[in-house]
């Protein structure tokens, strides 16, 4: 897996990048009690608004680590947006994406350096 300094993770699947947030992201929001994914087939940049996430503590927005299209989301958050405080790595991913250039990932931490920022 790839992260972001915004407590992105992002995992290749074949032609796909899967995006979620990190268990530290997870816990510094807090309760999560609401998400708004994206609409399938929206072609976002890197740096746009692709969901939002409501806490009982704040909300959050998830930006697009690198530019493509969105091919799938995860419906199971509409229904148990708490699923991102159990399974932030797993289960909770919020996005599919196809990438136009996958070498975009190669800015990115590994796990080390990002276990290095978090402290």
């Amino acid at each position: 897996m790839k992260y972001t300094e915004d407590h992105e993770w992002l995992r290749v699947e074949g032609d796909l990048v899967v995006v979620g947030i990190t268990a530290h992201a997870s816990e510094q929001l807090g309760d999560v009690v609401f998400v708004e994914l994206p609409e399938p087939e929206t072609v976002v940049a890197k740096g746009d608004e692709v969901v939002v996430i409501e806490s009982v503590k704040a909300a959050s927005d998830i930006l697009a680590p690198v530019d493509g299209e969105i091919v799938e989301i995860n419906e199971a958050l509409v229904d148990n947006p708490g699923l991102v405080n159990e399974d932030p790595t797993g289960a909770a991913w919020f996005f599919k994406m196809k990438v136009g250039d996958m070498a975009q990932l190669d800015d990115f931490m590994d796990e080390d350096a990002y276990n290095d920022l978090v402290g």
